[in-house]
């Protein structure tokens, strides 16, 4: 054994695990002060809504704030989640400006009623913490991909409350099939101690009541199989519903000021019809829906709402909607299918999710995260199918399927589009 490359191999490992843990401490501890800034002033924003019913005829006028405030910040458009998934693969990062301006849009969408999420918009803030760090240290090529991914599960174990899922989520999401390894301490590191951040700042992450799992058993598992189907199908209409809604605004409706007047007026016209338990991302709906209690067509308008709001230019994202969609989904057909309700709108949550981001290990994650692991084995039976049977759709245009999901080597990728 020489033992002289053997110090210097231990001394590089080391190097490797010192660097990127000061690295971790800094980006982790401004990740959980932001996106805890982040998380309270949605949440106002959301309590606002709720308390002063008017705000909801301003959302027309919120619209063209954002679009105003892009222009401002030299942006025409903004691809949201995409911009950050496609920095990976280029030597592009996310400008900091981009941080800011999808923080003031959501944040005036959520005021107004609008039915968005946020971790698009917490992806992309962590993103744009992390190129202030690539541009302070002057970090190369790979360090700053590293950083870039240790910036999104930053926010988004911030926002959301789940540190394993939001390092893993970051790792998986921009090439469907492989798993950066490399990235799996300097990710965890920074999504941990952003997740503790958080908690001192007082932010309230992801929180599900208590569900009633059944017995192991093989007519359980056939059951739950055949609701995974019914949510990958679900999912697969959610996110034709999301990009044909988005291209028709795009198609007809060239002006973006234009845009989001006319998407501000259909969901007003919407939440008058159908009430606002559609607004918002949704997140008290899909707790209910587990807690076993959900309207029957809750999930179409959920898809419906969502849709106009996103694809007007409104922003935010689609992960809490889609948490909405899939509880209420399951919810509605469990029982048809001789399952709980509560225990049918969790494995709805967990497969609909797994569906649309086609993050298969990050899902299983996060349904222990939510639930415990006492319901593991039900949970990833139903992502494994889901994830199989929602083919090549996905939230995110900017996702690379590099293996094919019926086990043929896909030579350049394959991206849905």
């Amino acid at each position: 054994m020489n033992i002289a490359a053997l110090m210097q191999r231990v001394q590089s490992y080391l190097r490797f695990l010192a660097k990127w843990t000061v690295l971790a401490l800094l980006i982790g501890g401004v990740c959980g002060a932001v996106g805890a800034l982040f998380h309270h002033a949605v949440e106002l924003a959301g309590e606002m809504f709720s308390v002063h019913s008017w705000l909801l005829y301003l959302l027309p006028v919120s619209g063209l704030v954002i679009v105003s405030v892009y222009r401002l910040f030299g942006a025409e458009t903004d691809e949201g989640a995409n911009l950050v998934i496609a920095s990976l693969r280029t030597k592009d990062s996310v400008p900091p400006a981009a941080a800011v301006r999808i923080f003031i849009g959501t944040v005036l969408t959520h005021l107004c009623g609008g039915s968005a999420g946020r971790e698009g918009a917490a992806l992309l803030i962590g993103a744009g913490v992390a190129s202030c760090f690539e541009r302070l240290f002057h970090l190369e090529e790979s360090d700053a991909k590293l950083m870039t991914m240790c910036g999104m599960s930053g926010l988004f174990s911030a926002v959301f409350g789940t540190p394993v899922t939001a390092a893993l989520f970051s790792m998986e999401v921009s090439s469907v099939g492989v798993l950066r390894y490399t990235a799996l301490y300097p990710c965890l590191a920074s999504s941990l101690i952003a997740w503790g951040v958080s908690n001192f700042l007082k932010t309230e992450g992801v929180s599900m009541p208590d569900v009633a799992f059944p017995s192991v058993g093989l007519g359980i598992f056939l059951r739950v199989a055949i609701l995974a189907l019914l949510c990958a199908m679900c999912a697969i209409l959610f996110l034709w519903v999301i990009h044909f809604v988005s291209h028709q605004f795009h198609q007809y409706l060239l002006n973006p000021y234009l845009r989001v007047i006319v998407g501000g007026i259909l969901v007003i016209f919407l939440t008058l019809l159908l009430g606002r338990d559609y607004n918002g991302a949704g997140m008290g709906i899909a707790v209910t829906a587990v807690s076993g209690r959900a309207v029957p067509w809750a999930f179409l308008a959920k898809i419906l709402m969502t849709a106009l709001t996103i694809g007007a230019g409104f922003k935010g994202g689609e992960i809490v909607p889609s948490f909405f969609i899939g509880a209420a989904f399951g919810c509605t057909v469990g029982p048809l299918l001789g399952i709980d309700p509560g225990f049918a709108a969790a494995v709805g949550l967990i497969a609909l999710f797994c569906s649309v981001v086609n993050c298969p290990v990050a899902s299983i994650i996060l349904s222990v995260e939510l639930f415990g692991g006492e319901g593991l084995w039900f949970f990833a039976a139903a992502c494994g199918i889901s994830y199989l049977m929602s083919g090549y759709y996905t939230l995110y245009a900017a996702q690379k399927f590099v293996h094919s999901k019926l086990g043929r080597e896909v030579k350049d990728g394959y991206r849905h589009n």
